[in-house]
């Protein structure tokens, strides 16, 4: 027999963080969509300057590195979604215990409780 994983949520805490995550959604899908122009290689037969191409191109590779971070917040956002659907929203993915409402407020797609967020990061 497997044991459901706990949640302290009540139903209103749950239906408001399905509407942030909702939210977070639609502003991670803008957000990316208007930050396509500055992750694209630089033209290096373009005639700037030496130092110009270079700064075109450290730019380009921390806008990239932007992008990763919310195409993971919004594969976060997703999954978090789907749990909510299958009545695990709100446990830790690791330990299963509850992620806590204030946590899932700041960031509703967390998957992790701090302390296991904690241990990852130390890894």
């Amino acid at each position: 027999m497997t044991q459901e994983p706990a949640t302290d949520l009540t139903p209103a805490e749950a239906a408001e963080l399905q509407r942030d995550l909702a939210a977070l959604q639609v502003e991670l899908a803008a957000v990316l969509a208007g930050s396509t122009d500055a992750a694209k290689p630089v033209d290096l037969d373009e005639p700037i300057g030496r130092l110009s191409r270079m700064d075109a191109m450290q730019q380009q590779k921390m806008s990239q590195a932007n992008r990763a971070g919310l195409v993971l917040r919004e594969q976060q956002a997703r999954a978090a979604l789907a749990r909510i659907a299958d009545g695990a929203y709100g446990a830790c993915l690791s330990c299963e215990e509850p992620v806590g409402y204030a946590r899932l407020k700041a960031r509703p797609e967390t998957p992790f409780c701090i302390a296991c967020q904690t241990r990852r990061e130390r890894r």
